[in-house]
């Protein structure tokens, strides 16, 4: 029985347990979606959103978000309607076998910023840009490891020669990496007022990227906490009944 409550509670929270990177050096950031009662912060994931609209979309893709799972962030349905039309789709055949293009409806999920992966790579001196809907999961240490990527970009050694093309990273594999310095500071206006420094930006997107890389996050837990605390009750009134029917046998 206690072999079965420890796999099950290694496997509702093994998902938030993450290998450290390699020998990277990563900063380290309390996530409030961290451990099995972990939950998401929704004004900043709408922040984080936000991010990704003003300056991670125009290269990186989120196709496995549809323009509905908004609503986890906090969206009604007339705000989710009115972000969904301002993209066009490309939709079709029409009647005459031509495809055509048209706005958006909360179905829909997020279009590429790129007609196929060649138009990708020729828009970024060949590094083709990854989608980031679970790019959060694709990353041991995922969370502190896309911020540390996101607050790293620094001046290369001065015995280093970067390439042309590419960036010095302390918290990228290898230190050069192709894609620019996307965050700044400063690099959009929040209308909650809240901090826009680099690492209050970063933290927001990261906040984000975590939600579409597994939005039922907290339903999983809930789940899980629930079954363990059932396990547990059931344990005790097993060995409850036990003692109870072995009382009388003598020893």
């Amino acid at each position: 029985m206690f072999r079965i409550i420890f796999l099950i509670i290694f496997t509702f929270t093994f998902p938030c347990i993450s290998a450290e990177t390699g020998n990277l050096v990563l900063k380290h950031v309390n996530w409030s979606f961290s451990g099995p009662l972990g939950k998401f912060d929704k004004a900043s994931m709408q922040r984080g959103f936000q991010t990704y609209k003003q300056v991670c979309a125009s290269c990186h893709s989120l196709n496995y978000v549809a323009f509905r799972n908004l609503k986890d962030l906090g969206y009604n349905q007339n705000e989710i309607k009115a972000i969904a039309s301002e993209y066009e789709i490309q939709d079709g055949p029409d009647d005459n076998g031509e495809m055509f293009l048209r706005a958006g409806v909360p179905a829909d999920k997020f279009p590429s910023p790129y007609p196929n992966n060649n138009a990708a790579r020729s828009a970024n001196n060949g590094a083709y840009p990854p989608d980031l809907s679970l790019i959060f999961k694709a990353r041991a240490n995922g969370a502190n490891y896309l911020y540390s990527l996101l607050t790293s970009y620094e001046d290369a050694p001065k015995d280093m020669k970067v390439p042309d093309g590419m960036y010095y990273n302390a918290s990228y594999p290898g230190n050069l990496i192709a894609m620019p310095q996307p965050l700044y500071g400063d690099d959009v206006d929040y209308a909650d007022g809240a901090d826009t420094s680099i690492e209050a930006i970063s933290k927001d997107l990261v906040n984000f990227l975590a939600w579409t890389a597994e939005p039922s996050m907290e339903k999983r837990k809930r789940t899980g906490v629930a079954v363990i605390t059932f396990l547990l009750i059931l344990v005790g009134m097993t060995y409850g009944a036990m003692r109870y029917i072995w009382s009388d046998v003598k020893k």
